[in-house]
């Protein structure tokens, strides 16, 4: 099962034992690797395939930070809806809130920060146009400026 809007998206996948740790529920590291999966099927789902950004555009998308919150374990043979929302979108940024649920059940969550990236230097670039377009056009998410200075400068410099 899948569904997609521009700013919201639901994923389902199993949990295999491959998932699991010796306690047999999923290991948490992999709610990380189901959140990936999720905003990758997203934008697959939008028209976006990474592959395709990267050779087209010259863009590539890397996570810049992550932060998750556990709250029940899922264990071998759950299907767990994975969602990925877009917060907020900034011009070289997209910040995602991620949840992970079983039925009704909140199993995680979690926020993610999303930085694109220029794939020959590998510095901050701008989304891609036509993801903006999209983003922009169809789903109120506004760019929005941030609040905190990058590292290494001051708001007066």
């Amino acid at each position: 099962m899948a569904s997609a809007t521009p700013r919201d998206f639901v994923w389902r996948v199993r949990v295999y034992y491959e998932d699991t740790d010796a306690g047999g529920v999923v290991y948490y590291a992999n709610y990380l690797r189901f959140f990936e999966r999720c905003r990758t099927e997203w934008l697959r789902a939008l028209g976006f395939g990474q592959r395709e950004l990267a050779e087209r555009d010259g863009v590539l998308f890397v996570v810049a930070e992550a932060e998750i919150r556990y709250l029940r374990p899922a264990q071998l043979d759950d299907e767990i809806d994975i969602d990925a929302h877009v917060a907020q979108r900034f011009a070289s940024y997209v910040v995602f809130e991620q949840q992970g649920r079983r039925g009704s059940e909140l199993l995680c969550r979690g926020r993610v920060k999303v930085a694109c990236l220029d794939a020959r230097t590998r510095k901050p670039t701008r989304l891609p146009a036509a993801l903006v377009a999209l983003l922009s056009s169809t789903t109120g998410v506004q760019p929005m400026r941030p609040t905190m200075s990058p590292p290494g400068k001051t708001k007066n410099a």
